[in-house]
């Protein structure tokens, strides 16, 4: 009995070389529809996002320390949804849903490096709004060409340098068979409940790393926004206040619905349902979140409207 215990346990905690991702949905009624729908997505988002950084790259326009920060944000958002959305929509055509462990490797390391970067782009474009309102004489020697693109830079170092952490810790692990991933893609924590070892180190990381970079950046976020709303609040007319809040709009929406949907699906109470609903968030924040980027900057800033029309 206790050879044959052994026997199992060697079996299970053999080397995993590929695994199953359950996917989004097992109803097959709901497979096709959702497929076209995410197709759809996908489309305007990679339609989209290298559409805006070729606008301001040729755009006279748009050559503002704003504009270099959009374009740099719209990289990581058609990447994100390109290291997604291709096998989503893959699995939700066929029956086998497995993915070398290799592809899961890199599939989390890039979901990763991409989101975080995206969290320090969009701490770096309120600092920007910052020095605009509040030190407008100082904006062109503050934000520098060279300045912005160390911000950018850095943002992509960071990300970079977390998701290696994260990635490495993750897949030092010995992992149990089946190895089935309750996911539609390569998620860190559903790969973490796979692993046969022990997993609080890992945790821990979680908890400290991720966690301080999204205290990090909301609170940069946070504290540009105050000193913001502390400046306008002094103008004299609501027609000045107005115009100058008007370009902190497109990206105080932004941040919003991306650090929105990352507490969300990280911060909902734990239920019977919870995995279905990390589902939809994840859905949204992947796949959702960068095409309503690219709606949210064109469509709600004129100087962009007025750069496509010449463009056209």
């Amino acid at each position: 009995t206790v050879l044959l215990e052994k026997m199992a346990e060697e079996n299970q905690t053999e080397q995993v070389t590929e695994l199953t991702l359950v996917g989004l949905t097992e109803n097959p009624q709901l497979q096709g529809p959702l497929f076209v729908l995410l197709l759809l997505i996908y489309f305007l988002t990679l339609a989209g996002n290298p559409g805006m950084v070729a606008l301001i790259r040729s755009s006279s326009q748009l050559q503002s320390p704003m504009y270099f920060f959009l374009s740099n944000l719209s990289l990581p958002d058609a990447c994100y949804s390109s290291v997604v959305a291709p096998r989503t929509l893959m699995d939700l055509l066929m029956e086998k849903k497995t993915i070398s462990l290799a592809g899961c490797i890199a599939q989390l390391f890039f979901c990763l490096a991409f989101g975080t970067t995206k969290c320090f782009l969009l701490a770096a474009m309120a600092y920007d709004r910052y020095v605009a309102i509040c030190n407008p004489l100082l904006y062109p020697a503050i934000m520098s060409h060279r300045a912005c693109t160390l911000l950018v830079a850095g943002s992509y170092v960071l990300g970079l340098l977390h998701s290696s952490v994260h990635t490495d810790f993750t897949f030092s692990l010995s992992f149990c068979r089946p190895a089935k991933v309750n996911h539609f893609y390569c998620d860190l924590m559903t790969v973490l409940v796979l692993s046969c070892s022990d997993t609080h180190v890992n945790r821990c990381l979680i908890f400290g790393l991720a966690g301080l970079v999204e205290m990090v950046t909301i609170l940069a976020v946070l504290v540009s926004y105050a000193f913001i709303l502390s400046v306008v609040s002094k103008i004299g007319s609501a027609k000045g206040r107005r115009k100058a809040f008007s370009t902190c709009t497109s990206h105080l929406a932004g941040v919003t619905i991306f650090h929105g949907s990352i507490l969300a699906l990280n911060f909902q109470p734990r239920s019977s349902n919870t995995l279905c609903t990390d589902k939809i968030f994840a859905v949204f924040y992947s796949l959702v979140v960068p095409m309503l980027n690219l709606l949210i900057y064109s469509l709600r800033n004129r100087e962009v409207k007025n750069a496509l029309r010449e463009f056209v």
